[in-house]
């Protein structure tokens, strides 16, 4: 399944049940949230509001609300078919291939992978509108106030592209953006961001501005590809294409220079100025508490572009779980094959929606030796964004880590408080309300796997109690017998 814009993917989803189309009036001040929260909250289906009150542009919101919506719209069925498309990639870098046979596939793997590269054509549907100068409106979008104590309303599913000054490589982050004015926006670049380490280069070489655009809607694919933590000089355009097996089409901006997806919705194009802050916030965050006022980038924009008629994609966040929970379980799954490439040892990774991606990471491994949980805990700690995580669990393989019962159970059941809870200071993230200073403190880690005699352990570790296999098949086999 390849889709090349949201049109596409919204037909399809149309042909699945799994998007409804609302003709009553909405408004974008806080009903349209409490219609989706309880929607995305409830595995209901993708919203198409057609009647927005004050604006005549449609509303697309919880497009990615399900497992099952995100795959489709990364065109598998099933995230573990691209995870293992991944894992054979890296184990072409790891065992270069040595057969006749195992040569003609790996060359088709990277004939894959140079198609997938972003293309630039000469014209797209996202510039069928040009407004420019005073014509520029942010207020003919209907961005959304999602929270009673908000700032003000937020553009939240934006694709904010922006250039490294020194070395030109692309990023594309989702980072929300508070609406000011007609001309004007916050840009919240988190302090870890890749977006914001561009700003802070801008500033370091006194570039007069740094030129950004933001993209809003696309193929379903690429729209999700912003949310990926890719380490700096990774494209997520790129990536989006090997995903999709098809490149992603770009076009050049109308008045700055960068490049946008062709197939977008509506484009912004505009600057930061190197040290121009506005206070922003607050925001009801995917934390499910307010993040609080600070002060960011100011966003400037000099045109908007978009298709003739534009649907307007947007999301919310709030106390989990919410449409992000799903878009970002999808990137665990795919970057985990890159995870056990530097950790061979790690089996599965859990992220439960409740720890909201970097409160809680529950990690299963196979121990070999002492204290390779620790070394497992300090590995996480030292890899790009997961150097936030707060709390870190480890546990034995064969444990599910996707189980929270299970997980409990063991956490509960393993650690002996004093021997395997262990504190770390370091950095945190710019949304962690409980530290006591910003963006550092304390991240836990608990060792729950079994120990025994390479552990220093003396006492023998019991056994877990499971019914022996012949019992299990009698039982199965005499089951209607029962009557239960």
């Amino acid at each position: 399944m390849i889709f090349n814009d949201l049109r596409e993917f919204i037909a399809f989803l149309e042909t699945k049940n799994q998007i409804r189309r609302i003709t009553s009036l909405v408004s974008t001040d806080l009903e349209i949230t409490e219609i989706a929260d309880r929607t995305v909250k409830a595995g209901g289906p993708a919203l198409l509001f057609e009647n927005v009150e004050g604006n005549d542009m449609p509303l697309l919101i919880n497009l990615y609300g399900t497992h099952q919506r995100t795959a489709w719209a990364l065109g598998v069925d099933e995230i573990s078919e691209l995870s293992e498309r991944v894992k054979n990639l890296l184990n072409m870098i790891q065992e270069p291939p040595q057969g006749i046979v195992d040569k003609v596939r790996a060359a088709g793997e990277l004939l894959g992978v140079a198609r997938a590269q972003p293309k630039l054509v000469q014209n797209g549907p996202c510039q069928e509108v040009v407004l420019t100068g005073e014509k520029v409106d942010l207020n003919r979008m209907p961005v959304l106030k999602c929270w009673p104590g908000d700032g003000g309303p937020f553009i939240t599913l934006p694709l904010v592209i922006s250039r490294d000054p020194i070395t030109g490589h692309r990023n594309v982050g989702t980072y929300r953006m508070q609406v000011y004015d007609r001309q004007t926006t916050g840009m919240h670049w988190q302090t870890h961001k890749v977006g914001a380490q561009h700003y802070r280069v801008s500033e370091e070489i006194k570039e007069p501005r740094l030129e950004v655009a933001v993209a809003l809607g696309g193929d379903p694919t690429t729209v999700w590809s912003g949310s990926l933590p890719l380490p700096p000089g990774m494209d997520e355009i790129a990536v989006a294409g090997l995903i999709r097996n098809q490149a992603v089409e770009m076009v050049r901006c109308k008045t700055i220079n960068l490049e946008v997806p062709a197939h977008a919705e509506i484009i912004l194009e505009g600057y930061v100025t190197p040290g121009e802050l506005r206070t922003e916030g607050p925001f009801g965050d995917h934390t499910g508490y307010y993040s609080l006022e600070d002060d960011y980038p100011v966003f400037h924009v000099t045109a908007i572009t978009h298709r003739k008629d534009p649907i307007y994609p947007t999301t919310i966040v709030g106390r989990p779980a919410t449409e992000d929970y799903y878009m970002g379980t999808a990137g665990v799954r795919l970057l985990l094959p890159a995870l056990q490439m530097n950790l061979p040892e790690v089996v599965d990774v859990g992220l439960p929606a409740e720890g909201i991606f970097h409160n809680l990471m529950i990690v299963s491994v196979k121990k070999e030796f002492p204290g390779h949980a620790r070394k497992v805990m300090y590995a996480l700690w030292g890899l790009g964004l997961l150097a936030l995580t707060k709390t870190i669990i480890v546990v034995d393989h064969s444990v599910n880590v996707h189980d929270m019962s299970e997980v409990a159970w063991r956490v509960t059941s393993n650690i002996d408080p004093s021997r395997d809870i262990f504190f770390v200071d370091g950095p945190i993230d710019d949304l962690d309300h409980a530290s006591l200073t910003p963006k550092y403190g304390s991240k836990m880690g608990i060792d729950a796997t079994a120990k025994g005699p390479m552990d220093g352990r003396i006492r023998e570790w019991p056994d877990d109690i499971v019914m022996s296999k012949e019992i299990q098949d009698l039982v199965d086999s005499k089951w209607d017998e029962y009557g239960i």
